[in-house]
């Protein structure tokens, strides 16, 4: 929980209010603890001689960040009113959640910056209050996959292109993932450099003939 405690004990008048009190230490919301009752308030003698208060264990559960992700997306597919079915894969160094359903263009946007923005926004969500990372890739209907297979081709078609004609190719504009895709089809060509010019979000690859 990024430093923070995580098991707290706290005594108030009454149980709810042992917890009410741990919950603001531990900042987090009730969904998120377990509790156990260590001792049970009661008033005394007379009501106050020998009362005893309540006092509670608060442990905060272990986040599931791929769960905090669903459930975050959940939540946007609903406001948006779209049906969405979410098939978890799990990779060496990401988890990628695959979107599925009808007419689900709308998830993607042009060249996939939809697509980026709410990855982004699920891995912010998804992160929130954990110590260690993950990485969550999300795709629709394999879209991910087949826009690198038609990157790839688009690269390979061009550097051929640039050795015909000995001129350099500028790509249009392109996130840093798709740029990879192209740096990293072409690497192994020994006729070709590639590298990117421009700012974000205009950065481009450029393809040319070594020198």
């Amino acid at each position: 929980m990024n430093g923070k405690l995580n098991t707290i004990e706290k005594t108030g008048k009454t149980i709810d209010e042992a917890i009410e009190l741990a919950l603001a230490e531990l900042g987090v919301t009730r969904d998120r603890i377990d509790y156990e009752i260590l001792e049970v308030p009661s008033k005394g003698l007379f009501g106050f001689i020998g009362s005893k208060l309540a006092k509670v264990k608060v442990t905060v559960r272990a986040v599931d960040p791929v769960e905090e992700a669903k459930q975050f997306l959940t939540k946007v597919f609903k406001a948006m009113n779209i049906t969405v079915s979410m098939e978890k894969m799990t990779h060496d160094e990401h988890v990628v959640i695959n979107l599925r359903g009808e007419d689900l263009g709308v998830l993607i946007g042009k060249h996939g910056q939809t697509l980026d923005a709410l990855q982004y926004l699920t891995n912010l969500a998804a992160n929130r209050d954990v110590e260690e990372r993950s990485r969550i890739v999300l795709d629709v209907e394999d879209y991910r996959k087949r826009r690198a297979e038609t990157l790839s081709r688009l690269a390979m078609r061009l550097a051929d292109k640039v050795k015909r004609r000995g001129e350099r190719v500028v790509l249009e504009p392109m996130s840093p993932q798709e740029r990879k895709i192209i740096h990293m089809t072409l690497q192994n060509d020994h006729k070709i450099v590639t590298y990117s010019e421009g700012d974000e979000p205009y950065r481009k690859v450029v393809i040319a003939l070594k020198k």
